[in-house]
C-alpha cells in the first residue's frame, strides 16, 4: 500500500480530532455542552482501552489463548462492585480542584510539594513503558501496512522514511499533536470539553474498526463461531479456548489485581474519570456501560487470534499485528486501512491523555515548585506567569514523548506489547495504597506515604525495568542471572530466593510488601501535623465537608483584595483572574474594594483558583506568601474540625440512642401485653383447675353423704355409688399426678429412666390403656406400625404418657357422629415419628402456636366447654423435648387435626454421641 495514502489518511484522521475538538469548545464557549452526558464520558473513560488492546490482546491470546481477559475482568469488578471508590475519588477531587493524581495524593497528605514530586517522577518513568508500546504499535502498524514485502506480514521492516527513524516521526508527530491538542488552557481543572470529545469519538472509532475486522474474520472466512472454532480445535489449537495452559492461575490473579489498580491508578485514567467527570451522577451509569464497552471490545479477540493462527500455520508471525496482518494476507487492503486507523487511534488517544496528564503533573508538582524556590530567579516579581506555565507544558510533553521513544529504543523491542503494558501496570499500582488507604483511613501520614511509594518504586524499579535493560544489552546479562556481584539472593526475578513465581507475580509481591508494610507502620509510628489531620478529615468525611467554605477558617491574615488577585492574575490571566473575582462578589452580594482585607473565604477562594492551575501544594504556598499573617493555627483549626466531628458523632448516637429507645419501649410494651395475657391465662387456669378440683370433691362428699345418711340402701346402690367414688378419685388423683409432674419438669427435677424402648410395643400397651374410653366412645382407631422399627431412646412410662394424651386428646375431639383417629409410625434419618390424626374440626389458627402452653385449652365434642385440665399437651412437649424429639400440630385438609412428635433412634444417637 502507497506510504503516501497511509500518511494521508492518518494526517486527515488526526486534523479531524483537532476539528471535534475545536468545534465542541466554541460551542462550549457559547454555553452549548454538549458533552455533558454519561455516555460521552463512559466512551472517554474507554481511553483505557490502548493498543495493547487493539493489538497486544490479539497477541496475547495467540499464544496464551483467554488469559488475556484478566485485563478487562479488573477493571470491570472495580466498576461495578466498587463504585464507591470512584465516587469518593470524584467529589475529593471537585471540592479540592484536584488536576492530577500527584495532586491528589499531595493534597491528602498535608500538601506537600515533595509527596507531589515524588508521584510525578514515579508517573513519569512508569508511564515510559506505556507511551513506547502506543508508539512501537504504530511505527510496527505502518511499516506493515506500506511495505511491499510478503515478508512483512510476518515480520515488520525496520527500513526508515526520508532516512529518519518512523517510531521517531511518530513520537515527534504525537507530541506536537498533544501540545497543540491540550495546552490550550491554564487551568488543568476546568472541564475540557473539546478533549472528552475527540477521546470519545476515537473509543467509538476503535470498538467499530475492531468489530469490522472481527465480523470479516468469523462471519468473512468463516461460517461463524462454530465454524472457527471447530477449524481451529482440528488443527490442534483448542488449548487456545482453555484459562492457561498450565493451570498457573496465580498469572490471572496478578494480573487482574493490577488491572484493578490500573483502572484507578493510571495518570491518564485518573484524569479522564476524575477530573474531566462532569456530574458525580453519570459514574451510575458508567458502572454498567463501561463494562459493556469492554465485553464488546474484546467479543473478537480470540476469533481474531485463532484466525491469525490458522492463516499463519507453520510460520513464525508477530501476533501481535494480526489485527493488520490477516486481512492483508487474505487480500483485504481496504479493511487493514480500517484497522491501521482504529489502532492509531487507540494509540493516540492515550498518549494524548497521559502526555497532557503528565506534563501537568511535571508543571505543577516537580518544575513550578523548583522555580518558585529558586531565589535567584525572582519569579515571584513576574507579573505574568501564564506564559511560563503553557512552556513548561509544552517542553514536558515533547520531553515525556521523547523517553517514550527512548525506551522503545532501548528495551521494547525485546517485550511484547503486553508485557510492556503490565510493566506500566506495576508502577501505576504503587499508588493504591497512597490512595485507597488516603480516602478511608484519617490515620495516614505524608511520612508512611512518602516511605510506601519511595520504597514501592525502588523494588518495581529492580524487579521490572532495570531487568528489561539487561535483556536488552543495555546492563550486563549476569545482573539477572546471578544478582549484583553475583549475590544470589538479590537476583532481580528470585528476590531473597523466592523462586517459582513468574516475573510479574514476583515483582508485584515484593513491590507491594514493602509499599503497603511501610505505609502501615510509618503512619502509625509517626505524628500526624495539623495540616495532614485537617486534609485526612476532609479527604476520609468528604460526604460531611462538601460546603463551599468548609475551608473558610484556615486563613488568618491581612492581604488585600488587590494583592490576592494580583496574585491570581499571574498564573491564569488578568481578565479571567478579575472575571473570577467578580463572579465570587456577585454570588454573595457584596463589594470587593481592592484595598479591603481578604476575608477568610476570599483566602481560600483564591487558593482554590490557583490549585487549578500550579496544584494544591503550591498553590497553598503562593497564598501563604502574600498572606500577612499565617494559616489559622492549624491545630487551632483541627480542634475545631474535631469538635464538630464529635458533636456529629454525639448527634449520631443520640438518634442511635432513641432509636434504640424505642425500640426497647416497643419491647416492653409488647412484653407488658403478654404478661397481660398470661396474667388473664392464669386466672383462667386457676379457675379452670379450681373447678376440676372441685367436681371430683363435690361428687365425692355427695355420695359419701348419701351413703351415711342412707344405710337401707340397696347393695346395688351402694356399689354404684362406691364405683362413681372410685372414679371420681382417680379423676382427682390423675389431676394432682399431672400438676406435680409438670412442676418437676419445669423445675429439672423429673427422675427420668431413660433406656432403649421398643416403640411399637410401648404404643400397643397404651393402646390398651385407652382400650375402655375408645369402647366407650365408639370411636374407631386405626393403627400403622412397619415391623422391625429401630429402638428408641426414651424413659418408656412418659413415652407411654404422650401417647395416651395424644390419643385421648383426640378421642375427645373427633367427629361426634362417627369417630376416626388414625396413628401411624414412620422412620424419618435420626428419628422415628409418631402421629395422630383425627377427624374433628381441627385446631382454630390462632391457637396453633400456643395450643402446647398450660394455660390454653380447645373446646370439646360438646362445644360447650374446654375437656380436661389443659395439661396433657403442655406434659407431652416437656417430655419430648427432653428426649430430644419435637412435637407440632398441622390441620387436615379436610377436617381434623394431626398431633405429631419425633423421638431420637437409639443405634443412630450413639454414633452421633460418640463422634461428639
Amino acid at each position: 500500500m502507497s506510504g503516501g495514502l497511509v500518511l494521508t489518511v492518518s494526517i486527515l484522521y488526526l486534523g479531524l480530532l483537532f476539528a471535534i475538538a475545536q468545534f465542541v469548545d466554541l460551542q462550549s464557549a457559547k454555553g452549548r455542552q454538549l458533552t455533558r452526558n454519561p455516555f460521552i464520558y463512559t466512551l472517554s473513560i474507554g481511553v483505557f482501552c490502548t493498543s495493547w488492546t487493539f493489538y497486544g490482546s490479539v497477541g496475547l491470546a495467540a499464544t496464551q489463548g483467554l488469559d488475556f481477559l484478566p485485563i478487562y475482568l479488573g477493571p470491570t469488578l472495580v466498576f461495578i462492585l466498587w463504585s464507591v471508590v470512584w465516587v469518593k475519588i470524584v467529589r475529593i477531587c471537585k471540592v479540592h480542584r484536584i488536576t492530577s493524581i500527584a495532586d491528589f495524593i499531595a493534597s491528602r497528605y498535608g500538601k506537600q510539594a515533595r509527596l507531589g514530586g515524588l508521584v510525578t517522577i514515579i508517573a513519569v518513568v512508569g508511564t515510559m513503558p506505556y507511551i513506547s508500546l502506543q508508539l512501537k504499535s504504530i511505527a510496527t502498524s505502518f511499516r506493515i501496512l506500506v511495505s511491499s514485502s510478503e515478508t512483512a506480514l510476518l515480520h515488520a521492516p525496520n527500513e526508515p522514511i526520508f532516512f529518519i527513524d518512523t517510531t521517531l516521526i511518530v513520537a515527534i508527530a504525537l507530541a506536537l499533536f498533544a501540545i497543540l491538542f491540550g495546552t490550550r488552557h491554564i487551568d488543568a481543572s476546568e472541564h475540557h470539553e473539546g478533549l472528552v470529545a475527540a477521546i470519545a469519538f476515537e473509543s467509538v472509532v476503535k470498538l467499530v474498526t475492531f468489530l469490522a475486522v472481527g465480523f470479516f474474520v468469523t462471519f468473512g472466512l468463516y461460517n461463524g463461531f462454530s465454524d472457527l472454532f471447530s477449524t481451529a480445535a482440528d488443527r490442534g489449537l483448542d488449548t487456545l479456548f482453555t484459562v492457561s495452559a498450565d493451570n498457573d492461575y496465580s498469572v490471572w490473579m496478578t494480573m487482574t489485581m493490577l488491572s484493578m489498580a490500573a483502572i484507578i491508578c493510571l495518570p491518564r485514567q485518573f484524569y479522564m474519570t476524575a477530573v474531566e467527570n462532569p456530574d458525580e451522577a453519570f459514574l451510575r451509569k458508567a458502572t454498567w456501560l463501561f463494562p459493556l464497552y469492554l465485553l464488546v471490545i474484546n467479543i473478537f479477540v480470540l476469533p481474531i487470534a485463532l484466525a491469525g493462527r490458522l492463516s499463519f500455520e507453520g510460520v513464525s508471525a508477530d501476533a501481535d499485528m494480526f489485527m493488520l496482518t490477516v486481512p492483508l494476507f487474505h487480500d483485504q487492503a481496504f479493511l487493514a486501512l480500517i484497522a491501521f486507523i482504529g489502532g492509531l487511534s487507540a494509540a493516540t488517544s492515550m498518549v494524548i491523555v497521559a502526555s497532557i496528564a503528565l506534563a501537568t503533573m511535571v508543571c505543577n508538582d516537580l518544575i513550578m515548585p523548583l522555580l518558585l524556590r529558586w531565589r535567584g530567579l525572582n519569579i515571584n516579581k513576574n507579573d505574568d506567569l501564564t506564559g511560563l506555565l503553557l512552556t513548561i507544558r509544552r517542553v514536558s510533553i515533547l520531553l515525556i514523548l521523547i523517553l517514550g521513544y527512548a525506551y522503545y529504543l532501548i528495551a521494547s523491542e525485546s517485550y511484547s506489547l503486553v508485557t510492556i503494558g503490565l510493566v506500566s501496570f506495576a508502577a501505576a499500582a504503587q499508588f493504591a495504597p497512597a490512595i485507597i488507604g488516603g480516602i478511608f483511613w484519617k490515620g495516614a501520614s505524608y511520612r508512611g506515604a512518602m516511605t510506601g511509594l519511595a520504597l514501592g518504586f525502588v523494588v518495581w524499579l529492580y524487579t521490572l525495568l532495570l531487568p528489561s535493560f539487561a535483556q536488552s544489552g543495555w546492563l550486563p546479562i549476569s545482573f539477572i542471572e546471578q544478582g549484583p556481584y553475583g549475590l544470589t539472593l538479590l537476583k532481580p526475578y528470585a528476590l531473597f530466593g523466592m523462586e517459582g513465581f513468574d516475573r510479574l507475580t514476583h515483582a508485584l509481591f515484593w513491590s507491594m510488601l514493602v509499599n503497603i508494610g511501610a505505609y502501615w507502620i510509618v503512619s502509625l509510628l509517626s505524628h500526624q501535623t495539623a495540616i495532614e489531620r485537617i486534609q485526612g478529615t476532609l479527604f476520609v468525611d468528604v460526604f460531611g465537608h462538601t460546603d463551599d467554605e468548609r475551608d473558610s477558617r484556615y486563613w488568618r491574615g491581612s492581604a488585600t483584595v488587590a494583592d490576592l488577585q494580583q496574585l491570581v492574575g499571574r498564573f491564569v490571566g488578568v481578565q479571567r483572574a478579575a472575571q473570577a473575582f467578580a463572579d465570587f462578589a456577585a454570588e454573595r452580594d457584596i463589594n470587593l474594594r481592592k484595598s479591603h482585607s481578604a476575608d477568610a473565604a476570599l483566602l481560600d477562594f483564591a487558593e482554590k483558583m490557583l490549585a487549578g492551575a500550579i496544584g494544591s501544594a503550591t498553590a497553598r504556598v503562593m497564598v501563604g506568601s502574600v498572606v500577612k499573617g499565617e494559616i489559622v493555627g492549624l491545630d487551632e483549626v483541627y480542634r475545631i474540625l474535631d469538635e464538630t466531628s464529635q458533636v456529629i458523632e454525639y448527634s449520631h448516637r443520640l438518634e442511635q440512642k432513641s432509636a434504640e429507645l424505642e425500640q426497647a419501649t416497643a419491647l416492653l410494651r409488647n412484653a407488658n401485653e403478654r404478661l397481660k395475657e398470661l396474667d388473664s391465662l392464669k386466672d383462667h387456669f386457676l379457675s379452670m383447675v379450681s373447678h376440676e378440683l372441685r367436681t371430683p370433691l363435690t361428687s365425692l362428699r355427695a355420695f359419701g353423704e348419701i351413703l351415711i345418711d342412707n344405710p337401707e340402701v340397696s347393695p346395688e346402690e351402694r356399689e354404684r355409688f362406691l364405683n362413681v367414688i372410685i372414679k371420681e378419685s382417680s379423676r382427682l388423683t390423675r389431676l394432682i399426678d399431672q400438676l406435680l409432674d409438670l412442676a418437676r419438669m419445669e423445675a429439672g427435677q423429673m427422675d427420668w429412666s431413660l433406656d432403649t424402648v421398643d416403640i411399637a410395643a410401648t404404643i400397643r400397651e397404651a393402646m390398651a390403656t385407652l382400650a375402655g374410653l375408645i369402647k366407650e366412645n365408639e370411636v374407631e382407631v386405626e393403627t400403622r406400625i412397619p415391623e422391625n422399627l429401630p429402638m428408641v431412646r426414651a424413659d418408656r412410662d412418659q413415652l407411654i404418657q404422650v401417647v395416651i394424651n395424644l390419643v385421648s386428646n383426640a378421642i375427645k375431639f373427633c367427629d361426634k357422629e362417627k369417630g376416626h383417629i388414625a396413628l401411624s409410625v414412620s422412620v424419618e434419618d435420626d428419628m422415628l415419628e409418631v402421629s395422630v390424626a383425627d377427624n374433628g374440626k381441627g385446631i382454630p389458627i390462632d391457637m396453633m402456636e400456643r395450643i402446647f402452653e398450660k394455660f390454653h385449652q380447645s373446646i370439646g365434642r360438646d362445644e360447650d366447654k374446654p375437656q380436661g385440665s389443659g395439661l396433657g399437651l403442655a406434659i407431652c412437649r416437656e417430655i419430648v423435648s427432653f428426649l430430644g424429639g419435637h412435637i407440632w400440630v398441622t390441620n387436615i385438609e379436610k377436617s381434623g387435626a394431626t398431633f405429631a412428635f419425633t423421638v431420637p433412634r437409639a443405634d443412630r444417637q450413639d454414633v452421633r454421641l460418640s463422634a461428639e
